[in-house]
């Protein structure tokens, strides 16, 4: 079964946790109650791509929708190579280039997941005017008080060293870009340790070295009131999160209060894969009601 994206096309396992599994009469009656078509522009989190979004796509275009899944640089099926990328920027530069097609009278809602929440900033304070409403999916979410690297810090002051288990860390260039990629028990226990075990061996295959950045973010000025700050913004909690704990993403919003928090209970770190239904009906719900 092939699958498209904005950019890109994938072929997919038509039963990896397929379309055939869907709870059809909800996606109608969302469908039904939709006065207005909205676009999704959505990223994913680091070493991940565009494929992630393999079950959420075809559920949000059945409830009326577009639905626009990037691949970072880097990532999916991007042919740049991670040692070419040397900073956020440079990382986000295809998201960037989707929000500036966008047309004038035009805005889309932009998601973004996990360590995606980094390149979605980038992307509303450059942009803002061209996003409606950007939804954090038990992402990264930095504010406008401290220094863009501030939220990831708190977070790797949090994390021990043993909770990535067989996840390898290299540096690459000068300066030095920390990388990681994560294996196949962190993915199993950690990730997406309630997701199918389908999702689970797409991961093993598919999952690429990434980064955080984090050397680039410390040398960033703050996001802006008048660019990030200014733009609408909602937050999705992953529940059973073992990656980013619901603990971490609850005290990320209280850092930035967001105009809207919903939680999926019995999501993993990729709700997209464990709840992909409930994921569908809170981003339409978000979408129809601030958009």
């Amino acid at each position: 079964m092939l699958k498209c994206s904005y950019l890109h096309c994938y072929k997919i396992p038509a039963r990896i946790g397929g379309w055939h599994k869907v709870q059809r009469s909800s996606i109608v009656k969302m469908a039904a109650t939709t006065n207005q078509q909205k676009h999704f522009v959505a990223v994913h989190g680091v070493g991940h791509g565009a494929w992630v979004y393999y079950k959420l796509k075809p559920r949000i275009e059945a409830a009326g929708h577009r639905f626009t899944p990037v691949d970072l640089a880097g990532a999916g099926v991007n042919e740049t190579k991670l040692e070419e990328i040397r900073s956020l920027h440079d990382y986000t530069k295809p998201l960037l280039d989707v929000l500036a097609a966008v047309p004038e009278n035009e805005k889309v809602v932009l998601i973004g997941h996990s360590g995606g929440g980094m390149s979605a900033a980038v992307g509303m304070e450059k942009y803002p005017n061209k996003i409606s409403l950007a939804i954090f999916l038990n992402a990264i979410m930095p504010d406008t008080k401290n220094r863009p690297s501030y939220v990831l810090e708190k977070y790797s002051a949090g994390t021990p060293l043993d909770a990535w288990k067989d996840t390898k860390f290299t540096v690459y260039g000068d300066p030095p870009i920390t990388a990681l990629l994560s294996g196949p028990e962190f993915i199993a226990t950690t990730l997406y340790h309630l997701s199918p075990k389908e999702d689970q061996a797409l991961g093993n295959l598919l999952v690429r070295p990434g980064s955080l950045f984090i050397e680039d973010l410390v040398t960033l000025d703050k996001f802006t009131d008048q660019g990030f700050g200014s733009v609408l913004r909602a937050y999705i909690i992953a529940a059973d999160d073992k990656t980013i704990p619901a603990e971490f993403q609850k005290w990320m919003i209280e850092n930035n209060p967001v105009k809207e928090v919903k939680e999926i209970k019995g999501a993993d770190h990729m709700p997209m894969f464990t709840q992909p239904d409930e994921l569908c009906k809170n981003l339409v719900e978000l979408a129809q009601k601030y958009a």
